[in-house]
């Protein structure tokens, strides 16, 4: 998997990796051009980022954990890197927690951006349950990964201290606004953050640069 590494100054012995994955149509240098790693760099935080080319194909062949794991998250541990993060743009926000799924103890934390989650139909059906925590999956079919994926985030608690901490960004008036309104459910109200805007740069810019005025990394 092609990535784009940037080291913060200096050199700390707590230093956070935050991987940064795009959304569909997006590559990893629209991240830096957009302003994601100067953000960090506005604020002096001691966080090295990677920006990580997730391409769209990656998720139809089922393949983005497998590269995540070891293309990027094996070295970094390799590297003596104990505190890695995951910030995903839209699918890249599924393919976060799809990692996490598999591998929560390898991650501490995951910012979330407006994240496609599932399709229109999977999700309108668990808001007619009445949320994750009403709604029953049933029977899963292999290889049906979205609707596993929806099933474990009913069993996510924040509380858990197995589980990394979720952050969630979207814009009220995202086309994927509902699945972060399932989402949002499970999540303590000062991890949520949602403000007027769509599916665009210009949001998630915005939600970026107040979640990392809220303190991100200090958990």
């Amino acid at each position: 998997m092609h990535a784009i590494y940037d080291l913060a100054p200096g050199c700390g012995a707590d230093r956070v990796l935050l991987v940064m994955l795009p959304g569909a149509m997006n590559r990893a240098q629209d991240l830096l051009g957009h302003g994601f790693g100067a953000a960090l760099r506005e604020r002096d935080l001691p966080v090295d980022t990677v920006a990580a080319d997730a391409h769209i194909d990656d998720y139809i062949e089922r393949k983005v954990i497998q590269r995540l794991a070891a293309d990027i998250i094996a070295p970094a541990r390799s590297m003596g890197y104990n505190r890695i993060w995951l910030m995903g743009i839209s699918i890249g926000g599924m393919g976060s927690m799809a990692y996490v799924r598999e591998h929560a103890a390898d991650i501490e934390g995951v910012v979330l951006l407006a994240p496609f989650l599932g399709t229109r139909g999977l999700i309108g059906e668990v808001m007619r349950a009445g949320g994750l925590r009403q709604w029953r999956p049933g029977e899963i079919p292999p290889g049906d990964d979205e609707r596993m994926l929806v099933a474990w985030l009913r069993t996510y608690r924040a509380d858990d201290p197995a589980l990394p901490v979720v952050y969630l960004g979207y814009g009220t008036g995202d086309r994927f606004a509902l699945a972060s309104t399932m989402l949002a459910a499970q999540l303590p109200a000062s991890r949520v953050l949602a403000v007027d805007g769509g599916h665009d740069w210009q949001t998630w810019k915005l939600l970026w640069q107040q979640l990392l005025d809220r303190g991100l990394f200090s958990n």
